[in-house]
């Protein structure tokens, strides 16, 4: 896995340090799709005139391999504690993902072949599923419980991303490596 692990505090994702993603072995096994997904984080930093500089940050972040796809009757699931930090009065926050698709989809891509995958989130560590997120759409109200930015003390953890590639999608999927891009921006609320 290539980390993307960023301290970012501009309101714009970035892509710096992430390399081409190759799987590194062959892409099929038994006929089935390999699959990666490098994730970038982003955050976000307002600055009211008469309060404090709030800020959010997400760390702990990796790239997510499904690898060669053998069973494709089922959903392929991958998840990932995550820590998110909110320096605001409630600790609360916005969660916003896009894709590298058309449009900003959710969609792994072998050339012009895609295959969609969808994006769930949970503000607490350790779930296996979570709210869906729709494409550049904010889901707000998430609350975290971080003490630091990077969960060093504390918590080591205080979200949960959650991908699924459905066995609807699977099943007819063309032979192929398949890799995308999503990038979550967190956002004080």
């Amino acid at each position: 896995m290539v980390a993307s692990n960023h301290d970012a505090t501009r309101s714009v994702p970035t892509r710096r340090g992430l390399r081409p993603l190759r799987v590194a072995r062959p892409g099929w096994l038994a006929g089935r799709p390999a699959c990666r997904l490098a994730i970038v984080a982003a955050a976000a930093l307002l600055s009211p005139s008469n309060v404090f500089a709030q800020k959010a940050q997400i760390t702990g972040l990796s790239d997510l391999s499904f690898g060669s796809i053998s069973n494709v009757t089922v959903d392929a699931v991958r998840n990932e504690n995550v820590c998110v930090y909110a320096n605001g009065s409630n600790r609360d926050y916005t969660v916003r993902a896009t894709g590298s698709g058309s449009g900003s989809a959710f969609t792994l891509a072998n050339g012009s072949l895609l295959l969609p995958y969808e994006v769930q989130w949970k503000d607490s560590a350790g779930q296996t599923t979570g709210s869906q997120l729709t494409t550049n759409v904010a889901l707000a109200n998430q609350i975290t419980s971080a003490s630091s930015t990077t969960c060093s003390s504390g918590p080591a953890a205080t979200a949960s991303l959650i991908v699924i590639l459905r066995a609807s999608a699977l099943a007819s999927a063309t032979a192929g490596n398949y890799s995308g891009v999503l990038t979550l921006t967190v956002a004080p609320q």
